[in-house]
């Protein structure tokens, strides 16, 4: 009989933001399948999170809520995951927030809106970052990966705002890449249009129309980018500071 596949991220600890659906729940089922005991970390969705936890393996996992507007409870969950674990190893930042608007329409991107979308895009996932790397830095082989959008490069998204955040984002990622090195990497996963409600209006039509136009043709779902954020975890050992797209080829078009 074939004995168990080795898990590469056995004793690992593992927190993700916005882990209770979408790309973090992906994320979450699929560093849990390496072994990871995973924080799933939850604005409003405490009962998506602790049914998740239900499905993964293992019973070392826990739900952590981290609200992007509020530092105070990165910080809170930082010292939580110091008292149960003593650890933290991965930090995967994919809670985020967007609301479509026509970029023509400057009068619609108001300052109340302009400035949910920069905090829950881009001071959020800073304050989890800086809350974390005391713990990730004592890891030794720590590692950031940011949920990014190709919307950061190509200028093209859900709204103005949003592009400028995930730009923000990648450059941040960029500076810390420099900061933290050599006992932490960061690196930012950006995929293009994928299947989840994450842009309201956004069916399973227009996926699928927007990916007949791009190289591969295939709708990207949710696991395609969570295998993408493993491989930066696991494999890619020296690769820092840098983005890794996950698009189907979108950003060429």
């Amino acid at each position: 009989m074939a004995g168990r596949r080795e898990q590469s991220l056995n004793g690992k600890v593992a927190v993700v933001t916005g882990g209770s659906n979408g790309i973090g729940a992906a994320t979450v089922r699929i560093l849990a399948d390496e072994g990871a005991s995973i924080v799933v970390g939850y604005n409003r969705g405490e009962d998506r999170a602790l049914q998740l936890i239900q499905e993964l393996p293992g019973d070392t996992h826990m739900a952590q809520q981290i609200v992007l507007e509020d530092s105070s409870t990165s910080r809170l969950a930082a010292e939580v995951i110091r008292k149960k674990y003593g650890r933290a190893d991965v930090l995967v930042n994919s809670a985020g927030f967007t609301r479509p608007v026509t970029h023509a329409d400057l009068e619609a991107m108001d300052d109340a809106l302009m400035d949910s979308i920069l905090i829950a895009n881009v001071r959020g996932p800073f304050s989890v970052i800086r809350a974390f790397v005391p713990l990730l830095r004592e890891s030794g082989d720590g590692v950031i990966v940011n949920v990014s959008s190709i919307s950061g490069f190509t200028g093209s998204g859900s709204s103005i705002a949003y592009c400028a955040a995930k730009a923000a984002l990648d450059t941040m990622t960029m500076s810390l890449g420099r900061a933290l090195g050599p006992q932490i990497r960061t690196m930012c996963v950006s995929p293009g249009a994928v299947a989840t409600d994450f842009v309201a209006g956004r069916d399973r039509a227009a996926l699928e129309k927007i990916a007949q136009g791009t190289p591969l043709k295939a709708v990207v779902e949710p696991e395609d980018v969570a295998r993408t954020i493993l491989a930066c975890v696991t494999h890619l050992k020296m690769t820092t500071g840098t983005r890794i797209i996950a698009d189907g080829g979108r950003f060429l078009v």
